[in-house]
């Protein structure tokens, strides 16, 4: 559970059904089998991933996830800003969000 990586790499751009997305974030992160696969336990999980490690999150195709589920992309990237910001900001310069769009193009979230 929770294998550090240097980049966790959400791939989001073929998706068809919410489900995936949380397929995706599961895998990705290593969340444990018990991982609800809703906005809740993904809170729960990815802050019990806060401590000693840098944290470099990469959304891949969330403009994709956006169209199909507007509000559900927005919930997802509130949490990670949230995350980014949470315990008092103890972690926020070690926890890393960007939105990739093309091949080189990021924008940094939180």
């Amino acid at each position: 559970m929770y294998n550090h990586k240097e980049i966790y790499k959400l791939d989001f751009s073929k998706i068809k059904y919410l489900g995936e997305a949380h397929q995706i974030i599961k895998k990705e992160f290593d969340f444990p089998d018990y991982y609800g696969e809703n906005w809740y336990a993904f809170w729960d999980c990815l802050t019990d991933m806060a401590g000693d490690e840098i944290i470099n999150i990469e959304l891949i195709g969330y403009e994709h996830l956006q169209n199909l589920f507007p509000s559900e992309a927005k919930i997802m990237l509130d949490i990670l800003k949230d995350f980014k910001h949470c315990y008092d900001d103890r972690y926020s310069d070690m926890i890393n969000i960007a939105i990739v769009c093309g091949d080189t193009a990021k924008y940094k979230i939180g």
